[in-house]
């Protein structure tokens, strides 16, 4: 379906001069939606273009870039990632040529004064802000996934992109299918004007559903059947789930001796004697059936990796042994620049063996050059299996003949969550190539848990709403300012996607309201008007539930205020009485915690278990009951560690003492007291007929709050992100990044501020302003700055010291810094900004100080910290980027060159080496 709110209908034929020419260079004819969209781009209007992934949006894109190139002008082409990036540079120089095209990705510049510059939108909304000579020129600007602005953390980018860029640049927005694409085309259209919305949902490459009962394959669907066939339960919106499959799963069930079981997606298995068919087998009956090549998600690292292990040690082979020597060069060529020293840490022999097989794992943990090597030979045919996570979905080009799940749950970075239709619709949508197979095929594992019907419901939805995750931070609130003023960037603020989605919700707010009115006014006239003596002592007596509510909850208040305050002063060695919860008794504080809003000092019990402790476990404050002497490093992440310190605590001998019983509170409260006197002395409180009355006052002061709390979120919905601007501007002000006054402007602090495009931005800032960071060595600067970036993948508090006198003064500096700022965010309404994470510290510095890639991982290792090679690079390009940053907005010209020289001294081997250069 294509819809055309700007644009004459679609004639049959080919339009407009340039895209009849770039059509006739193509191999292969248009589509419909692809004629469309490129058509719109050459009448001069901007274009959102919404289709399914492997439908060949792309093509639009590069009919900007070719518009550009026809005419004269510059066009940039924006993606999320840098893989992405690398990608399509490598992609645009093959067509156009290398003079013609330029990358600039935050770590890589190349040939940046090209007329077409493919670059992360990172860059392009850094350059917008330092109003770069580069948008000179520019016409049109492709922005690639642009669907990702829901990302909550990277998503706001976006935003920013499309509201500063100058008003006749032509965007060609090009994103994966969204249920609410017209009302972004809507958004597009109030802030850039004229913008066509085009929208496709039929693949190019049908796809088929499957399950995978055993070693068999069944048809998810019944393409025959009536859904008044089935019982209810098995259908699914009028699509009905195939009755062989369904009896497929009722005998295995039976096989298996199943009990109830309960969950979706694999959860909680209810089979005592379920055994998944092993990963070489399942390969194998794809391959028997001709549904390789495969992409199988699995959504973790380690599962990938032991994937690729199984197939190993199961004898798999996939290849043949001239493409087996074929694999083999292609892989000399893609390592020849890697260390040979770092070859075993990086599990190389057993990776090649693999890739010779036709067999491979695909994650982020991986080596870029590993990752790299894995797509080309996919790409090409002669790698057969992979074993990816999810984030090979993200817009990477590896189509498969078959997608399969061995799951339908993955850890979302705080919980283990059921898939979304939208999740499972970018997953599977790898599958089908097109020019190659005439249909592509999603394949899930059947195990208990795992209902036909669930899957059913995830395949045959076709809701994904794009949701925007637009909020100011420190940076944008000062480049915003220093650009046009206060007004006017909370005139932008307003004009955000974000704001133009709260504005809707507000629209079905007011309407609520005003039913509720209608509601209430009845209900008024019911009770007598509403100046009736009967409505006055009903909202007495709801004044008083309120009154004595509000006293309860202010005495839960005070309480957990005395047990934060109780848990604040605790140090490591402490020994606490824990009066509640499933691990009262006693315990030993291991790691404080001087969160001052939430406090969780980590504990040992005497049964060996270790965890957080909150205020939640402690209705009274909490009892010091002693003292016991730790170990110098201690280390309750270990079996042994926490054995050691539960025998210590044992030895003690103490016990705990009786949880103290709460009496209630003799203190009156005086307002409760006199409401309780006006209530009997009422005219209306021996009414006979009070009963009926007071439930008909219920309902009206229940639906009174309700109308109340919208009209609340309504008058908040309006301005929220204009209250958050504010009070940002508050917290510069007052931190001096901006001056006083109605109308600010940005200080010398604020404009090294709006140079910083860390997560961390304004410690980052607040570092260098008051010379933490000084004075340190480029391999201690490289150690302390890594603290405000990296981000470890666990939870657990590990105590890491600074490898040097220098830099532990400056991390305990930097962590300082950090709290009195969160503090302040605190006190101001703000999200705090994350804390420093010491996990990388060690890797750094080894690295930076010319340690070997082995050096740097077991570094990290013995900090606690385990790291993969990918990872240990990724963070390397992010340290580096951050570095950067230093060096070029510190005002402390020493700094800058020890930033400069860390960043050389990072920049090397491994962390280097570009797997798409060649």
């Amino acid at each position: 379906m294509s819809e055309h709110p700007h644009v004459e209908p679609a004639v049959p034929q080919m339009s407009g001069p340039r895209l009849t020419d770039f059509a006739a260079a193509l191999a292969f004819p248009l589509d419909p939606f692809q004629q469309d969209a490129c058509r719109a781009l050459e009448d001069g209007h901007s274009v959102l273009v919404c289709a399914p992934t492997g439908a060949g949006k792309t093509v639009v894109g590069e009919f900007a870039v070719y518009l550009a190139l026809q005419a004269g002008t510059k066009c940039f082409y924006t993606t999320p990632i840098k893989a992405l990036s690398n990608q399509k540079y490598a992609d645009l120089c093959a067509r156009h040529g290398k003079a013609a095209v330029g990358l600039l990705t935050g770590d890589q510049s190349i040939n940046a004064d090209a007329p077409v510059v493919v670059m992360t939108t990172e860059v392009l909304r850094n350059m917008i802000y330092a109003s770069s000579s580069s948008l000179i020129g520019l016409t049109h600007v492709v922005m690639d996934e642009v669907h990702f602005l829901a990302d909550r953390f990277r998503g706001a980018v976006w935003e920013e992109v499309i509201l500063h860029l100058p008003e006749d640049v032509r965007l060609a927005s090009l994103s994966a299918t969204v249920s609410n694409a017209e009302e972004f085309g809507e958004w597009m259209t109030t802030v850039r004007g004229d913008t066509t919305v085009v929208v496709d949902e039929v693949r190019p490459i049908p796809l088929h559903q499957h399950m995978m009962v055993g070693p068999r394959i069944y048809d998810l669907f019944d393409t025959t059947a009536e859904p008044a066939d089935l019982p209810r339960r098995e259908r699914r919106r009028g699509i009905v789930v195939n009755p062989e499959l369904l009896a497929a799963v009722r005998r295995r069930l039976t096989a298996d001796g199943a009990d109830r079981w309960q969950g979706r997606g694999g959860r909680g298995f209810g089979s005592r004697n379920f055994r998944p068919l092993p990963r070489p087998d399942v390969i194998t009956r794809l391959d028997r059936d001709g549904l390789l090549p495969a992409i199988t998600f699995v959504f973790s690292r380690a599962g990938c990796d032991a994937a690729v292990l199984q197939c190993l040690r199961s004898g798999l082979h996939l290849t043949t042994e001239q493409e087996a020597a074929e694999i083999g060069r292609i892989v000399d060529e893609h390592t020849r620049e890697l260390p040979r020293a770092d070859l075993e840490v990086l599990g190389y022999s057993t990776w090649r063996t693999a890739l010779e097989r036709g067999i491979a794992a695909h994650h982020a943990g991986m080596l870029p050059a590993f990752r790299h090597t894995v797509e080309e030979l996919f790409v090409r045919g002669l790698v057969r299996a992979v074993f990816a996570t999810e984030t090979l979905a993200l817009g990477i080009n590896m189509p498969a003949r078959s997608v399969v799940l061995e799951k339908l749950v993955k850890y979302n970075g705080e919980t283990h969550a059921e898939l979304t239709p939208g999740e499972y619709t970018q997953l599977t949508g790898r599958a089908g190539r097109r020019g190659i197979d005439i249909e592509g095929h999603a394949v899930v594992l059947w195990q208990p848990g795992v209902e036909p019907a669930t899957v059913a419901g995830l395949a045959s939805t076709r809701t994904f709403p794009l949701r925007s995750s637009f909020r100011p931070s420190y940076n944008m609130a000062v480049n915003l300012i220093d650009a046009v003023g206060v007004e006017r960037s909370r005139a932008l603020l307003e004009m955000s996607f974000a704001q133009f989605q709260a504005d809707k919700s507000v629209v079905g707010l007011t309407r609520g309201i005003e039913r509720n009115e209608a509601t209430l006014a009845k209900l008024r006239d019911e009770l007598g008007g509403a100046d009736s003596e009967i409505l006055d002592y009903l909202t007495l007596r709801a004044d008083l539930t309120a009154a004595e509510r509000e006293h309860e909850r202010r005495g839960r208040q005070d309480r957990r205020q005395e047990a934060v305050a109780s848990l604040v002063v605790l140090r490591p060695g402490d020994i606490v009485a824990v009066p509640a919860g499933k691990h009262s008794g006693l315990a030993v504080v291991v790691t404080a915690d001087q969160d001052a809003v939430d406090p969780r000092p980590q504990v040992v019990t005497p049964d060996g278990w270790s965890g957080r402790l909150s205020a939640g476990d402690f209705p009274a404050p909490a009892q010091l009951l002693g003292r016991l002497r730790l170990p110098r490093h201690v280390d309750h992440r270990t079996g042994r560690g926490r054995r050691d310190i539960a025998s210590a605590l044992r030895s003690k001998g103490l016990s705990a003492p009786r949880r103290p019983k709460r009496g209630k509170s003799k203190a009156h409260n005086r307002e409760i007291d006199g409401l309780r006197r006006r209530l009997r002395s009422h005219p209306a409180h021996d009414r006979p007929d009070l009963e009926s009355l007071t439930r008909l006052g219920e309902r009206y002061h229940r639906l009174l709050r309700e109308t109340q709390q919208q009209r609340r979120r309504a008058e908040a919905t309006t301005d929220s992100l204009a209250r958050t601007f504010e009070r940002i501007v508050a917290l510069l002000t007052e931190r001096g990044y901006l001056t006083g006054g109605d109308d600010p402007e940005t200080t010398d602090a604020g404009d090294r501020l709006a140079r910083v495009y860390a997560e961390a931005d304004l410690l980052v800032a607040e570092c260098l302003r008051h010379r933490i960071w000084a004075g340190l060595s480029p391999a201690e600067l490289a150690a302390v700055a890594s603290s405000v970036i990296y981000e470890s993948r666990t939870d657990d508090v590990i105590s890491v010291r600074g490898p040097t006198g220098p830099s532990r003064t400056a991390l305990a500096e930097t962590i300082r810094m950090c709290d009195t700022l969160r503090a302040d965010e605190v006190r101001h309404r703000l999200p705090p900004t994350r804390e420093p994470d010491l996990g990388f510290v060690t890797a750094a510095f080894t690295w930076a100080n010319s340690g070997s890639l082995t050096d740097a991982l077991i570094a990290a290792d013995t900090a606690g910290r385990e790291l993969s090679p990918g990872d240990f690079v990724r963070w390397c390009r992010q340290l580096i980027d951050l570095l950067d940053q230093v060096r070029t907005c510190t005002d402390d010209p020493e700094l800058a060159r020890t930033a400069g020289r860390a960043v050389g001294a990072i920049r090397r081997g491994v962390v280097a080496i570009d797997p798409t250069a060649e």
